[in-house]
């Protein structure tokens, strides 16, 4: 069942929401890489708000915290990483102080115990 944009199955286990999200944040992680060549830091953090923050954050606050949800937190760890051309396998904590974007976890939970936000 969808409503509002939110696919629910049976389980309310939120793996068809996620599975529906995923595509489109991959498109948004790829958008980001092309542009990333010829556009500024700040231009490269708008694209990131507008386009893949708006899709990850929909539906969050009622899903963000389920086991599927650490997909999407890898999808937002390699933006991070590759907006700040930082490798792969490094600690993203300092890269999102750095940019001043909450991490996934953060988005739907008033503190944050890993990064003080």
């Amino acid at each position: 069942m969808k409503i509002l944009g939110i696919k629910i199955d049976n389980t309310l286990s939120w793996k068809s929401h996620t599975d529906v999200t995923v595509p489109k944040l991959s498109a948004a992680y790829f958008a980001i890489r092309m542009f990333k060549p010829f556009m500024s830091l700040g231009i490269l953090k708008m694209i990131y708000y507008a386009y893949f923050h708006s899709i990850m954050n929909y539906g969050t606050i009622l899903g963000g915290n389920s086991l599927y949800s650490n997909t999407i937190f890898k999808l937002q760890k390699r933006i991070i990483t590759i907006n700040l051309g930082a490798r792969a396998r490094d600690s993203c904590t300092e890269y999102f102080r750095e940019l001043n974007i909450l991490l996934l976890v953060t988005v739907h939970t008033p503190t944050c115990t890993i990064c003080s936000h």
